[in-house]
């Protein structure tokens, strides 16, 4: 049973549909708005890569929990409401073979299942060069 502002929100506000699971490497484009010197506001987006640990919630309060390395070899999580104005766009990179809707034992620094994770990539969109006689 829908409540009322559910009801007319499915109506008003346009929802992303992605598939995104558990297991699979997404590259999520944010939208990030900066302030220059001069005082202007300026809108960038920045790419955040890394593997989907979690799903909450259903239809508009959608929530995906992602997980990259950072350089210094430290790991950042980060929340995303699917439908927020902040996603400009998910792309799937790669999927992995998981069992479990929670992947929180990626979060273990000792953890060796990371490893284990049998991984396929999604985007095959190579060209065969063209070799010149």
């Amino acid at each position: 049973m829908e409540t009322p502002v559910e009801e007319v929100a499915v109506d008003v506000i346009p929802t992303k549909t992605t598939e995104v699971r558990s297991g699979q490497t997404v590259r999520l484009h944010e939208r990030i708005k900066d302030v220059t010197p001069k005082g202007e506001i300026r809108e960038r987006i920045q790419i955040f890569e890394g593997i989907v640990l979690g799903i909450k919630g259903a239809g508009l309060s959608r929530t995906l929990t992602i997980r990259k390395i950072s350089s210094g070899g430290f790991g950042v999580e980060k929340i995303y409401p699917v439908n927020s104005p902040v996603v400009a766009k998910i792309e799937l990179v790669k999927t992995a073979k998981v069992r479990r809707a929670k992947l929180s034992f990626l979060q273990n620094a000792k953890s060796g299942f990371k490893r284990k994770l049998k991984e396929t990539y999604v985007n095959t969109t190579t060209k065969k060069a063209k070799k010149k006689k």
